[in-house]
């Protein structure tokens, strides 16, 4: 269940009595490196507290449709852009029939029409009921319209019957969710990731840095691994915590993050330069606090400016797929451009970092994707789902390259 690293599941739960199975999905979920939160429909509560997948999930569990703690009040439309797959399990006979109709009267069923990922079931419920032609009828049609189920097995059921309807168990529910996704699309590619701000010391206790979060970096990080690269992470401070399966390098000054890059750049098949890296750094570093002196006469700071990293690593002889980033606040085309041509990069993307909402602390983001011949916008999204894209958009540049 590789491919359930670092995904985003939603886990709907229905009213049945295999509903009790749902906390052991959720474990194995989060032992497969997914992040999982849970949506419960009012019957499910009486299967199993929220407060048990709460604990297990480490999230806040959803119910209600119209809920005030959420996003503008509309919980299905943040969760849907939040989730990389939705996996409603168990999937009660009722539940298969409000999500053919289409019906939108409860959360669950209004996150599935606003979601446009995978969605996988897990149906469960008496061997009369499935067999019925109405079950049946209905689960062609979600079939149809993309669906992909799981199960049911077959055997001994709660109320005494045997037959199909059974609830496979988790672990088998998992394995065919997990194939919902595909992985591999950078299999064996190295890739370079440098992420976060620098900070240039001016004395002991101060420095010179900028407001980037990381956080776009971290994602490209978590994106590649997904994709199946090996990633090498070279990160100023940040307050993030590392992806799983990552080679994390941690630095703080420009002068370092030149050094670790030049150091692991070689047999890298791809670098990003996600890092928000200070184009200056003072001259002299004091060696004690600089203190007032009560005259209120400016502080003059000389300057020299910093090794271009990116412009170091597109002049390699045997360089790497590199990608830049270009965070403007005006001329942002323009200015990104120029600087694509001027360190000779592959690719670079462009963001808008005068908006607050899509800037360097926030979680979402809005980019352009800029080659020497094209350009594509990818709308405004969380920056996990941008990462992905941005990883797909690159290896499929590599191929190109390779055939």
């Amino acid at each position: 269940m590789n491919s359930l690293a670092n995904k985003n599941v939603l886990l709907g739960v229905t009213g049945g009595i295999a509903a009790y199975k749902s906390a052991e999905i959720v474990r194995h979920l989060k032992k497969s490196g997914s992040s999982v939160r849970v949506v419960m429909t009012e019957s499910a509560k009486e299967f199993i507290t929220p407060l048990t997948l709460q604990a297990l999930s480490g999230n806040r569990v959803s119910s209600e449709l119209l809920d005030a703690e959420a996003e503008a009040a509309m919980g299905h439309i943040e969760l849907a852009k939040w989730a990389d797959g939705i996996l409603i399990a168990p999937t009660t006979a009722n539940s298969l029939a409000r999500l053919a109709s289409g019906r939108a009267d409860d959360l669950l069923s209004s996150i599935t029409l606003a979601f446009d990922g995978p969605i996988s079931l897990a149906p469960a419920m008496n061997q009369a009921m499935w067999s019925d032609k109405r079950t049946q009828e209905n689960l062609d049609s979600l079939i149809s319209k993309g669906f992909k189920v799981c199960g049911p097995g077959s055997g001994e059921q709660a109320c005494g019957d045997i037959g199909l309807g059974r609830m496979l168990e988790p672990i088998e529910i998992l394995e065919l969710f997990s194939s919902s996704f595909t992985q591999g699309a950078m299999s064996g590619k190295n890739v370079l990731i440098t992420a976060g701000p620098t900070q240039e010391p001016i004395d002991p206790v101060r420095f010179i840095t900028n407001k980037s979060s990381g956080k776009m970096g971290y994602s490209l990080a978590e994106a590649a691994i997904e994709s199946g690269a090996r990633v090498t992470l070279i990160s100023g401070p940040v307050n993030l915590e590392t992806p799983p399966n990552c080679h994390k390098v941690s630095v703080e000054t420009a002068k370092e993050m030149h050094e670790a890059v030049m150091h692991h750049i070689k047999g890298k098949d791809v670098y990003i330069g996600t890092a928000a890296v200070s184009d200056y750094s003072p001259v002299e570093v004091k060696n004690s606090k600089i203190k007032k002196d009560g005259s209120r006469s400016p502080l003059n700071l000389k300057l020299k400016e910093n090794h271009d990293i990116l412009k170091s690593v597109s002049g390699l002889e045997e360089r790497p797929y590199v990608v830049g980033f270009a965070a403007e606040t005006d001329g942002l085309i323009e200015n990104a451009e120029n600087k694509l041509k001027n360190k000779g990069l592959d690719l670079i993307v462009a963001n808008d970092v005068s908006n607050e909402e899509i800037g360097f602390e926030s979680d979402e983001n809005e980019v352009t994707l800029i080659t020497k011949t094209d350009q594509q916008l990818i709308p405004r999204q969380s920056k996990k789902k941008i990462s992905k894209k941005i990883v797909e958009f690159i290896s499929r540049r590599i191929n190109e390259q390779n055939n």
